[in-house]
């Protein structure tokens, strides 16, 4: 019942850190410090990806309409007006066309160097160095904002090249834990002129394929000899993340209409300051 708890606890820090630009996978390296689930390490690297399912699943009923390629309702450009093309969403279409641009850089880093990363970057002082030079980077990049005009305000705008910029940022997602993915390519949507609620819709769908993708590759890695407990652990850990998920994706979106996103650059430098005093001090 305690490791069935900790998942829970894992499954709301996964849920919020997710989608607030603070660095899901920082959060849950840092809570591993205190609070440590009682299994395999094998299962606990696959457990740190594949939780992240449950996260994803929120993103897909939440913005169902906007992703689901298919279908007559939701449809005001069709590929065709007659036959199966006239279900078609020819938007769409072209929008997953371009995440999966974006995705690219990504998927060729994460498929031949993922543990070499692993194991130069996942650590506490890494994390603590990430959190605080990318809350810079918002607190920085908001201030020049004040003084410019949005260039993207909405999905279709959102051209392939700039589709290709916003993938490039999410490689440095991909490469250094504590950047925290939603916030690297929310930041470089920012810096190309792209509007917060625009920037931040993009980055939900990103995830999609980015984290299907990394869910893929753990499990097969780990294999599917779970035993019951690990099982539960990983279900209601996904559970948790996706209802906390729901909560917090609603949060964000009507935050950002009337906020901008230096709170979290605050917040990440402060509790980068932290995390290397603590190690610091463990050290």
């Amino acid at each position: 019942m305690i490791e069935f708890l900790k998942a829970v606890l894992f499954g709301i820090v996964e849920g919020i850190t997710e989608w607030l630009p603070i660095s899901s996978t920082g959060h849950m390296i840092l809570l591993d410090e205190f609070v440590k689930l009682d299994v395999s390490p094998e299962f606990w690297e696959m457990f740190l990806v594949v939780i992240q399912l449950g996260a994803i699943l929120a993103v897909v009923v939440l913005f169902w309409n906007q992703i689901w390629p298919f279908g007559r309702k939701y449809n005001p450009c069709p590929v065709k007006q007659e036959g199966f093309l006239s279900w078609c969403k020819k938007d769409t279409f072209i929008m997953w066309f371009k995440i999966i641009i974006a995705c690219l850089p990504a998927a060729v880093v994460g498929l031949f160097f993922d543990e070499f990363f692993e194991s130069l970057f996942y650590n506490g002082v890494c994390v603590a160095i990430a959190l605080i030079v990318f809350g810079i980077g918002f607190i920085l990049i908001e201030n020049r904002n004040r003084q410019m005009n949005v260039k993207v305000s909405s999905l279709s705008e959102i051209s392939y090249k700039t589709a290709l910029i916003i993938g490039l940022f999410q490689l440095i997602a991909a490469i250094f834990p504590g950047t925290s993915r939603s916030g690297a390519t929310i930041l470089g949507a920012l810096m190309i002129g792209v509007s917060r609620t625009v920037a931040a819709e993009f980055t939900f769908f990103l995830a999609i394929p980015v984290m299907l993708g990394a869910s893929l590759l753990k499990v097969l890695k780990f294999g599917f000899s779970f035993t019951g407990n690990e099982l539960m652990i990983l279900l209601i850990g996904m559970a948790t993340a996706f209802i906390v998920s729901i909560i917090v994706i609603r949060f964000l979106m009507g935050y950002i209409k009337k906020h901008d996103f230096k709170v979290f650059g605050w917040y990440r430098i402060v509790l980068g300051i932290v995390v290397l005093v603590y190690f610091g001090i463990r050290g």
